[in-house]
């Protein structure tokens, strides 16, 4: 059943499948591009996890009103969630569901009045999570002779995280002079990335900020992915951040993915910064010979560079630079596990990765109990084969 509806998929949602731009009317050609649109990749190995999540939250001495606003992951082609429950600790407070208009994240929504002491909201609710595969060939990927409106927000240079600057115009023209396809240009990209800078949770902008790693040479997850998210836009394709949890012990269990929308395939998943953790660990590998460490270095790169998107991660939101539902005091540039504010100021994003991070102004306890085990393809080599 899984791949007779992908099959449907396929079919329903792009009619451009192995044809060129020239060949399709410019009517035909726009129907066939949609940003809302399902994932069209191949899907297996599901997982369902059972969560057991809890975000301890810590306002300012005299606070007179916490907002929390804890993302819900939604269901998808990717995954599907079952909610079970809700319940906060010491207060008890009933959470108002709002869903932001930009990008349709859902959020439940706090508020502590008066709060003393540390404030536990915690939720159980049930995931089930596929592996997919895009297998991206860029000798199919097509240039679209102009974008719907629909896609504006995804190609835009934000006032927040995703800016498209100077630097990144030059560093495409230098890294893709010719422009072959996005799916080449973009995996020249990520392997620029990947060998000239660093991961580095002490130095991280926490907000994804695409100009981080020419400033600081280092950062994780976010900046690595709104860098790439940004030269995706200069070369004029939709790009997007999305954020989720690893589902296995971690001390931060936030992680986020880059996307870009490349017809005909659509949404296409990458994690640049989790691939170069692993092609490190290959190369230190004292267990693999050369040769060894060479094929598995370059299946990893084959594996990123064709869309891949594992199963043991689940997604909460999607974009960057948005409103929340209910509003807040400003904009965020993205919402990694939560967004809280204090008498309306932020309070502060901490990482708790970070080993010389000592003060946290909220901070999460979970269990996420697989219904059997599964290796973690980023840290396993064996997934590679």
């Amino acid at each position: 059943m899984p791949h007779a509806n992908l099959r449907l998929r396929i079919l329903g949602a792009f009619v451009l499948v192995g044809l060129s731009t020239m060949s399709l009317p410019a009517a035909e050609e726009a129907a066939a591009l949609a940003p809302d649109q399902p994932y069209v990749a191949e899907r297996s190995n599901p997982v369902v996890y059972d969560i057991d999540y809890s975000i301890i939250v810590t306002a300012p001495y005299k606070t007179k009103l916490l907002r929390v606003w804890v993302p819900l992951p939604p269901s998808d082609f990717a995954q599907e969630v079952t909610e079970q429950e809700t319940t906060t600790f010491p207060q008890t407070v009933e959470p108002q569901i709002g869903t932001e208009e930009q990008f349709q994240n859902r959020f439940a929504y706090f508020e502590f009045p008066s709060p003393q002491g540390a404030q536990i909201i915690r939720r159980k609710f049930q995931v089930r999570v596929w592996e997919l595969r895009w297998n991206v060939d860029p000798a199919r990927i097509v240039a679209p002779a102009s974008w719907p409106e629909s896609f504006a927000k995804y190609r835009r240079s934000e006032s927040q995280a995703v800016v498209v600057g100077d630097r990144h115009q030059t560093l495409l023209a230098q890294l893709a002079p010719k422009r072959t396809n996005a799916a080449s240009d973009l995996a020249d990209v990520m392997d620029y990335v990947r060998k000239e800078f660093r991961y580095d949770h002490g130095n991280a902008s926490l907000r994804a900020d695409s100009e981080h790693l020419f400033d600081a040479g280092g950062g994780h997850c976010s900046d690595y992915h709104s860098f790439c998210a940004a030269v995706g836009r200069a070369m004029g394709y939709p790009t997007r951040m999305t954020y989720g949890l690893n589902t296995f012990p971690k001390s931060s269990p936030s992680h986020c993915k880059l996307e870009a929308y490349l017809p005909p395939y659509g949404w296409v998943s990458f994690d640049v910064s989790e691939t170069q953790k692993l092609t490190q660990a290959i190369a230190a590998d004292a267990s693999l010979d050369e040769s060894a460490k060479k094929v598995y270095q370059a299946a990893a790169g084959r594996r990123l560079e064709s869309g891949f998107r594992d199963n043991t991660w689940f997604l909460q939101t999607r974009g960057s630079d948005y409103e929340l539902a209910p509003k807040a005091g400003r904009r965020v540039p993205v919402v990694r596990t939560i967004y809280a504010e204090a008498d309306g100021k932020p309070l502060r994003d901490p990482d708790p990765a970070d080993p010389a991070e000592t003060e946290y102004s909220w901070m999460t306890a979970q269990r996420m109990t697989p219904d059997h085990a599964v290796p973690y393809p980023f840290t396993d080599v064996k997934t590679l084969d």
